[in-house]
């Protein structure tokens, strides 16, 4: 015959179990979205930079490219600068909002031509 003063506690245990595996899973969520974002951020960073720099090779505006790539893939530009030959863009994604996080992700890249050196630097 069970004991009257331990029922009920086997469903209190289950209850606090699956509220922890609640909150694991809300925090695993969170530290997903914002690597899905970083990971979006860097991805739009890199092909604005590479569109402005042929933008720049052929004559264009390459920071309205660069602009307009980076919109394209779901970022903003958030500055872009030519030095010589190269293409500096920094670009912001919005970060996730869940859990008290509310900071926008940047991804940061740089493109031109290539430099002139060893083309065969490793190999033989």
């Amino acid at each position: 015959m069970p004991r009257r003063d331990a029922r009920g506690a086997v469903t209190l245990l289950v209850v606090a179990l699956a509220g922890l595996l609640l909150l694991l899973g809300s925090a695993l969520g969170v530290v997903a979205a914002l690597v899905v974002a970083h990971r979006t951020a860097q991805a739009a960073a890199d092909l604005a930079a590479i569109a402005g720099a042929t933008a720049l090779q052929r004559g264009r505006d390459p920071c309205a490219t660069a602009a307009d790539v980076a919109a394209g893939n779901g970022a903003s530009l958030t500055a872009c600068a030519v030095i010589d030959r190269d293409v500096l863009v920094d670009v912001s994604v919005t970060g996730p909002r869940w859990l008290g996080q509310d900071a926008d992700l940047h991804g940061r890249a740089r493109a031109g031509p290539a430099r002139a050196g060893p083309a065969s630097v490793g190999r033989q």
